[in-house]
């Protein structure tokens, strides 16, 4: 995760007793919200929950991708400069989505700037906790990969949906 955002993010509770809490907070989301119940207690253990306040900073454009963030209450809004270095919102990304997951794949720099945009409850799996449940549970992070696959497609379908619509024109 970036240096300092830590500093602006409050850890939302630890340890067994708050497992049954991160659980329930996974399954809520559009990656865990079909996986098995004994699948959602393992990722709890590689994953962090945390609050943060508005205009929160949990990437910018350029930055290495170190985590992939689960939204599990508030908005979060994704940024893209245009060709004047002005900072556009092509994205509001709410309860139960993901963003980031594809600088964990590709060990691209981020491709955007994800600012939140209300007071937020956010899960963390950092690239590295990705990559231990690679190497101690390949068949649940085969499943996570295959997740992020599919959200990748589809979010390239429906871009492409886009810019034939904007070609007509």
């Amino acid at each position: 995760m970036r240096d300092n955002l830590t500093d602006k993010l409050k850890l939302i509770g630890d340890g067994t007793q708050f497992r049954r809490e991160l659980c329930s907070m996974l399954e809520e989301t559009w990656m865990f919200g079909d996986f098995e119940w004994r699948d959602i207690e393992s990722v709890s253990k590689y994953v962090h929950a945390y609050e943060a306040d508005k205009n929160v900073l949990l990437f910018q454009e350029g930055d290495p991708g170190t985590f992939v963030c689960l939204v599990v209450e508030g908005n979060v809004g994704i940024f893209k400069e245009d060709s004047n270095a002005e900072a556009k919102c092509v994205a509001l990304v709410g309860k139960g989505k993901t963003l980031g997951e594809m600088a964990i794949i590709d060990n691209e720099p981020r491709s955007a700037t994800c600012i939140t945009a209300t007071p937020c409850r956010l899960i963390i799996l950092t690239k590295e906790n990705f990559l231990r449940i690679l190497a101690e549970q390949p068949a649940l992070g085969v499943k996570i990969v295959l997740k992020i696959a599919r959200l990748l497609s589809q979010r390239l379908r429906k871009t492409s949906g886009m810019l034939v619509d904007y070609l007509e024109n």
